[in-house]
């Protein structure tokens, strides 16, 4: 389970996109992705800065933080020889760091250069093509394709890494899930959807699952709500309306009917963790394990600051202590990197998925640096009637602090 950050391109000018970067790896996320847009949803957010230039800056002041497209449409704006060639490059400038995330687009970034779009059947032909030559320039040497929609003439990308990025494919239904699976490493969505991630895996997926999850951080619920009326309603219109309105005045107009008690649907919103909790919930038990929190409050500073806003949401595993018990409660092996100033303070804890842990079985924890999101839990060998086993696996779905980051 790897949690990110999102990047809004649209909200924030390249500068601050950066700076945020560089705080999201300092507090402990695991990647960032960053949008990849012409035009912003709606005017009122006043930027949209070039993604490849702001990513490559980002790999520069960062080193362990992973990088991903979310996403890029590599069939109209750009072709996807491009793709290939940038995509190649940031792989190799981040040492491997790099994700893309590629997607069928929106009217909003493509119809720009003039050659209009395509229905959604051919969006997803041309999806396919795209990958297809993305494929093909990555195994080396010069490459011609000849497709229905995209043509490539002896083309060769020179600076390859060793080992080709992952492609995540974005997907909405069963077509594009199946596509995920054939052509790409990885899927990614913005609803969830459990259907969708079974889907990919009935076509033989089994790559990491990406999932946007809409949240409204503020210290007061009212002003997150009125965050998101300002800059995001467009989120509520839902795929149909996203992926065919052409420029921000259009969205503006189509989500001028957006109220509260929208936004409270779909947004966890304020500064109380536990909607947020169950919010990450419903997209983890729908299949996915790329958890990106989505903050559209008006303060990424205190999102980012503040991550006890979204605490842990924990699935507890029981794990056989072939009769032995710990000594006492301990944080005993962790995976991944260490992680600078991430900390949790010491409290008791509850599995936010399913039953509550019996209390006799959770000891204090001592403040300790996360290193990652998965943290083995050694609980007291108190056990209540029935209870056999003398360990439990706690795998931390959302980074957890009690207390502010530490810069």
């Amino acid at each position: 389970m790897q949690i990110g950050y999102k990047l809004a391109s649209e909200g924030y000018g390249p500068q601050e996109i950066i700076r945020q970067a560089v705080r999201a790896e300092q507090v402990g996320f695991d990647f960032v992705e960053m949008s990849d847009h012409f035009h912003p949803w709606l005017d009122v957010q006043g930027h949209s800065s070039f993604t490849w230039s702001v990513l490559g800056a980002i790999a520069a002041k960062t080193t362990t933080l992973r990088l991903a497209t979310g996403v890029t449409c590599p069939t109209v704006r750009y072709h996807p020889a491009i793709i290939a060639q940038a995509a190649a490059t940031m792989a190799l400038i981040s040492d491997g760091r790099f994700t893309l995330g590629v997607g069928a687009g929106e009217r909003l970034n493509e119809h720009v250069v003039g050659q209009g779009f395509p229905s959604v059947r051919g969006r997803h032909e041309r999806l396919r093509e795209a990958l297809e030559i993305i494929r093909l320039l990555w195994q080396g040497g010069y490459q011609s394709y000849e497709g229905r929609h995209l043509h490539l003439e002896d083309a060769r990308v020179f600076d390859l890494p060793e080992n080709p990025p992952v492609i995540a494919v974005a997907a909405s239904g069963e077509a594009s899930a199946r596509l995920a699976a054939e052509l790409g490493d990885g899927l990614f969505a913005t609803e969830p959807e459990a259907s969708i991630v079974e889907h990919y895996r009935r076509a033989g997926g089994a790559g990491p699952r990406y999932a946007e999850v809409p949240l409204a951080w503020a210290t007061d619920e009212q002003q997150a709500v009125q965050a998101v009326l300002q800059t995001s309603r467009w989120m509520v219109t839902g795929w149909k309306v996203m992926s065919e309105l052409p420029n921000p005045v259009n969205f503006d107009a189509a989500s001028s009917y957006v109220e509260e008690k929208h936004v409270r649907q779909l947004f966890a919103v304020g500064p109380d963790p536990e909607p947020h909790v169950a919010k990450v919930r419903s997209y983890v038990e729908a299949g996915f394990d790329h958890i990106v929190l989505q903050n559209a409050g008006p303060d990424p500073d205190g999102f980012l600051d503040r991550r006890r806003t979204v605490r842990a949401a924990a699935r507890v595993e029981l794990t056989p202590s072939s009769g032995t018990t710990p000594a006492a409660p301990t944080i005993v092996g962790a995976a991944g990197r260490a992680r600078d100033g991430a900390r949790v303070a010491g409290q008791r804890k509850q599995c936010a998925i399913g039953t509550a842990l019996p209390s006799q079985l959770v000891g204090s924890l001592s403040t300790t640096t996360l290193s990652s999101s998965i943290l083995t839990w050694a609980c007291s060998p108190k056990m209540p009637p029935g209870f056999t086993v003398a360990a439990f696996r706690v795998t931390l779905l959302v980074k957890i602090a009690t207390e502010p980051a530490v810069a």
